[in-house]
């Protein structure tokens, strides 16, 4: 009789656990979080900045690191994913691929900066010298063939542009864009990837294997048919992220990501 009763404690046990799996728990927040559109995206960047007092570097190191952070964990540390060309536009999408370069180099990868449209605004500046007094190098121009990137990388970095792009891709970068399509090494895109409508897309432009998206995926998420997707940047106060129904998923640990359940094959990639 005491061994039956205790069979049936541990049955009540493990079944009050089980209700809290990992595998649940996220799939539960997946399913109710909100994508933002570009305003939603904008007005939250603006209550970090004006109400919650977020400066713009501090924004850009978190960001920065969580993208760091996931691709090490979508691309462990090997002979054949150490190579990283990190591809940065002129506006903030550039100044995280710039942090994202200095956590990689730091994590033990070999990062190359390819920014060919820099600015004079001191943050960025003092991003890049960080960037040099870390040794990493700056491509002047891309290799002249796709399959040069290839060859001399394992994965492209895509930090050009981010949620407030519209309009026409002005010289250089729809060429480098083109460049880009035609790569056959894994391309990693920052937010939104280059070139896409934030809110619906771009199907004949970048398809990228890895998306991180930050703060919280934008509506063009909807359309990315990769491998791997990730949500970055812990930082968003519960104030901010009840204020617009964000329901964004249980970080996990100290992570400073969490991987997204794959909307177009319903299942987690691992």
């Amino acid at each position: 009789m005491l061994f039956r009763r205790l069979v049936n404690q541990m049955k009540k046990i493990n079944n009050h656990f089980s209700s809290f799996s990992m595998s649940s728990s996220p799939t539960r927040y997946i399913n109710k979080m909100k994508y933002l559109n570009q305003k939603e995206a904008q007005s939250i960047d603006e209550e970090l900045f004006n109400e919650y007092k977020f400066s713009l570097d501090q924004l850009m190191e978190l960001a920065g690191f969580s993208c760091a952070s996931a691709i090490a964990n979508a691309y462990p540390k090997t002979a054949s994913s150490m190579k990283i060309l990190i591809c940065c536009g002129p506006g903030n999408n550039g100044g995280d691929g710039l942090v994202c370069a200095r956590h990689l180099k730091l994590f033990g990868y070999k990062p190359t900066i390819f920014y060919p449209k820099r600015t004079d605004k001191r943050i960025f500046v003092d991003l890049v010298t960080q960037c040099e007094k870390m040794n990493i190098p700056f491509l002047d121009c891309l290799p002249t063939e796709s399959k040069l990137i290839d060859f001399n990388f394992n994965i492209i970095v895509d930090a050009i542009f981010g949620f407030s792009f519209s309009g026409q891709l002005r010289a250089p970068f729809g060429d480098i864009l083109e460049k880009l399509k035609l790569a056959k090494i894994p391309i990693a895109s920052i937010d939104v990837p280059s070139g896409w409508n934030v809110e619906h897309g771009n199907p004949d432009g970048l398809q990228p294997e890895f998306l991180i998206s930050l703060t919280a995926p934008k509506l063009c998420a909807r359309y990315f048919k990769g491998k791997f997707h990730y949500l970055g940047g812990r930082f968003v106060p519960d104030t901010l992220a009840e204020k617009y129904e964000l329901n964004l998923p249980e970080y996990q640990g100290i992570d400073p990501f969490v991987q997204l359940k794959h909307e177009s094959n319903d299942k987690t990639i691992n």
